[in-house]
């Protein structure tokens, strides 16, 4: 046997004894494979009393209203009877619903919006858009934005299941009232102001209709 090829089966023995020995000790593996931690060690879990029971902490709610106050149990009911609820989801979409409302009335036409207003409060709002027509004045307004959002307090009816959310909201824009002839009389064009209100919203929890009413202004 010539040199060159007891050289050649030499070294493919070693190799074969290599790979062999590798495999003993990694194993094979397919891809990426996490390192396995058998029975790790349970993460502790904290509980808080919420309406007379022992509940698992919801920061959804305590990060908007005291542990134990009427508010959070109010909230912590609405939970219960409808789970899809959140409140940081309830005060984004009411964040939205205030600039859409908000610049629905300075614009004078309430239609888009009218199925978020109980009737007293598009009543209202149509009132004071029926005087300012009367009054040939017009509104230029524009949205800078919402500048804060707060829960202020809840409601649940467990009968009912009428909930009720006060929400407090900072907003910024610039808006002017002109009259037939084009002066104006409230507001500056230029300047930005803020616009402060506290907004109740309603609805029946539990219902197929997502929508929350406006039903009073503050």
């Amino acid at each position: 046997m010539s040199n060159p090829l007891l050289q050649l089966l030499v070294l493919a023995g070693i190799a074969i004894f290599l790979i062999l020995r590798l495999r003993n000790v990694l194993g094979t593996r397919d891809g990426f494979e996490p390192p396995r931690v058998e029975n790790p060690a349970p993460t502790p879990r904290r509980f808080e009393v919420i309406d007379g029971t022992a509940d698992e902490v919801d920061h959804d709610i305590l990060d908007h209203a005291e542990a134990g106050s009427p508010t959070a149990e109010a909230l912590a009911a609405m939970k219960q009877a409808e789970p899809s609820f959140g409140v940081r989801d309830f005060l984004g979409g009411s964040k939205m619903a205030y600039e859409m409302i908000l610049m629905a009335f300075e614009r004078g036409d309430l239609s888009e919006v009218r199925p978020f207003l109980a009737e007293p409060v598009a009543d209202a709002f149509q009132s004071v858009i029926d005087q300012r027509e009367a009054n040939g004045q017009s509104v230029e307004a524009s949205y800078l934005g919402t500048r804060e959002t707060a829960l202020v307090s809840a409601e649940f009816d467990r009968v009912t299941g009428m909930a009720e959310v006060t929400v407090r909201f900072v907003g910024e824009l610039i808006a002017a009232t002109r009259d037939a002839a084009g002066n104006v009389v409230e507001g500056d064009p230029k300047a930005p102001r803020k616009q402060k209100d506290v907004w109740t919203f309603a609805r029946v929890m539990g219902q197929d209709d997502p929508n929350w009413q406006l039903v009073a202004t503050g």
